[in-house]
């Protein structure tokens, strides 16, 4: 039987295709009546052939377990979340409010820290921080830009308005599935693209290198950019040779690099040494530089540091971004928002309870029954305490893990996630639960991508997006329904 709408019920969920059943929203209406139109056959067919596209194409991610690492197909729903044009202008606008504002706090916390000495942020909260880099003080990147990429995770709520849950601003991944599932829905729905006007993604590869190449220390028409990579190990290592190839860039590891006397990073050739003006780095602070972090790394390139505190090289994302890339943090960029431009915030963050705070932390432990209790700087959905769903023994056990570190933990409600329609394991369409990672790119310019990663929980109930933890993912369609079809 074909899909009925009708019988689609997302329940007290904010739904981002239907308002309610046998009602889709306004630029949903064109995929809906086209996926009504196809066959319970038809619809497994385009889910076979997207399926076989990723495994034609290569698109993994990596699972780690206690015997070592697996490479998966990469999880995908082929019914994509969609979201109005009009809507997506206002979110750019919040987005990239926030990064300027991330951006500024970043370079006053390793210059003048005006934002602590005005009591605006807590000076115990910076003592605290395990991203920040005592080596980073004093430096001064390009156009005084610390994060380039930034991956925003955004929710949407039952009353339908984005808010902000956390900002990814070390090594922020995920941006080639994105890409990469835009490719799959062209082949798995060509004709759809052909009747909507879907705002391309394909452009970002190129606004990604002319970023890069902008922070160049040499002016030359072709600066030479390459991706750093721990190696093909690494559960990322997908994205690193995929966006290295995209751009025309070359993809290195540790080992292809060598700092020399002059303070100046290159690159091991088979016709020698070539001079490295930019490069966008995949690895962790720590492992960057033996000479100044680890000094057991083989990952990084010994000398690194003084190359990029000389400005001989520049560094993407800058070592030390991540001091705003903490989860305590994260609760205070309202406040910078308003402390470096005088704005109010266009995008709200989650409610947030910051444990380091006597009074808040008393709550938490009085309430961790109906809240999400997150570390600091955990990622990937480990390590935090669900305790609407944690039994008591769960939640005793945690409630001691926050009273021995109250700085390391945060809280927050549980938000309703918003839902979208979903293949199930049957066959059938359900409302599954949905985030969505847009990336922004800061440089002389700033670019947002149009969407970005929707991550979905692929269980029947789950919270859970990570495709680590049994989460896959959907293209994200940004529709401009005042236009005809560009081809998406």
């Amino acid at each position: 039987m074909p899909i009925d709408w009708k019988q689609y019920d997302p329940g007290k969920f904010y739904d981002e295709l239907i308002s309610s059943p046998g009602h889709p929203r306004a630029a949903a209406r064109e995929l809906c009546k086209r996926l009504r139109q196809l066959s319970d056959e038809e619809l497994m067919e385009r889910r076979d052939a997207a399926e076989l596209a990723i495994l034609v194409m290569g698109i993994t991610f990596t699972v780690y377990t206690e015997g070592g690492s697996i490479d998966r197909a990469w999880p995908f729903d082929i019914i994509p979340r969609i979201i109005p044009a009009r809507e997506w202008q206002k979110t750019e606008a919040g987005l990239a409010q926030r990064v300027q504002a991330l951006n500024l706090f970043i370079n006053d916390i390793y210059h003048e820290q005006r934002i602590v000495k005005d009591k605006v942020f807590p000076e115990e909260i910076l003592k605290t921080s395990g991203n920040f880099r005592a080596e980073c003080v004093g430096v001064e990147p390009p156009l005084g830009i610390w994060a380039h990429i930034c991956g925003s995770d955004l929710i949407r709520d039952n009353d339908g308005r984005f808010y902000v849950l956390e900002d990814n601003l070390r090594v922020p991944s995920g941006v080639s599935y994105m890409l990469e599932n835009r490719h799959v829905m062209k082949r798995t729905f060509p004709e759809i693209f052909e009747h909507q006007n879907i705002l391309p993604v394909d452009d970002y590869p190129a606004q990604l290198f002319d970023m890069l190449a902008s922070m160049s220390p040499r002016p030359q028409d072709y600066p030479v950019v390459t991706v750093l990579t721990p190696g093909i190990y690494n559960s990322a290592y997908f994205e690193h040779a995929y966006l290295a190839q995209q751009m025309g860039a070359e993809l290195v590891e540790g080992r292809d690099l060598v700092v020399t006397e002059d303070d100046c990073v290159y690159m091991r050739t088979v016709e020698g040494l070539t001079r490295v003006d930019v490069i966008y780095r995949r690895i962790d602070d720590l492992f960057l530089d033996p000479e100044v972090f680890n000094p057991d790394s083989v990952l990084g390139v010994p000398g690194l540091m003084r190359a990029w505190r000389a400005g001989n090289v520049a560094l993407a994302n800058a070592p030390g971004a991540g001091v705003a890339d903490d989860k305590v943090v994260y609760a205070y960029v309202p406040d910078m928002i308003r402390y470096y431009l005088d704005q109010k915030p266009i995008l709200d963050n989650v409610p947030t309870y910051v444990c380091h705070d006597e009074k808040q932390c008393e709550y938490v432990l009085d309430n961790l029954d109906k809240l999400v209790v997150k570390p600091a700087n955990e990622s990937g959905g480990y390590g935090m305490l669900m305790g609407p769903q944690a039994s008591r023994k769960e939640r005793e056990d945690f409630a001691e893990q926050i009273r021995r570190n109250p700085r390391n933990f945060i809280a927050q409600p549980l938000i309703q996630l918003s839902t979208t329609p979903t293949i199930d394991g049957h066959g059938k369409v359900a409302p599954r639960h949905v985030d969505l990672r847009p990336f922004i790119l800061s440089g002389q310019e700033t670019n947002i991508t149009t969407g970005g990663l929707t991550r979905v929980a692929l269980k029947s109930g789950s919270y859970v997006v990570n495709s680590s933890q049994g989460g896959g993912s959907k293209d994200t369609w940004i529709v401009d329904t005042a236009k005809k079809a560009i081809g998406g």
